[in-house]
């Protein structure tokens, strides 16, 4: 159902919730030894999640990345559209090519239902 990208994403973003109330800014290094991630790829991730104002970030000696009040608000739905896309929530969340109200996948009410709000 979502990329490995935005597994990573989440996973990243709940734990900079976790550690946000020490006002902590954390390393990608610390992040992926955390959550056992490949770092490189997790530092694309985070860039994202960043230049989206998803999480924060600061540059330097003593920066790294963090949730500040507003980043405390953001839901999973933003995380989810900024990695995979929109689509993840237009689109059959089975990946089927045909799935209407006419023709509906087993998870099609669920999914408008979570869509619709």
């Amino acid at each position: 159902m979502f990329s490995k990208a935005c597994k990573y994403a989440i996973r990243a973003a709940l734990y900079l919730a976790v550690h946000a109330e020490s006002g902590q800014k954390l390393g990608v290094k610390d992040i992926a030894t955390a959550l056992d991630v490949p770092q490189h790829f997790l530092a694309k991730i985070l860039q994202q999640l960043s230049r989206n104002h998803l999480i924060s970030s600061t540059k330097g000696p003593s920066g790294g990345f963090f949730l500040d009040e507003q980043n405390m608000e953001v839901t999973l739905r933003q995380i989810v559209e900024c990695i995979d896309g929109p689509d993840m929530f237009t689109s059959c969340i089975l990946g089927l090519p045909v799935c209407s109200s006419e023709n509906p996948c087993p998870l099609h009410i669920q999914a408008f239902a979570y869509r619709e709000g």
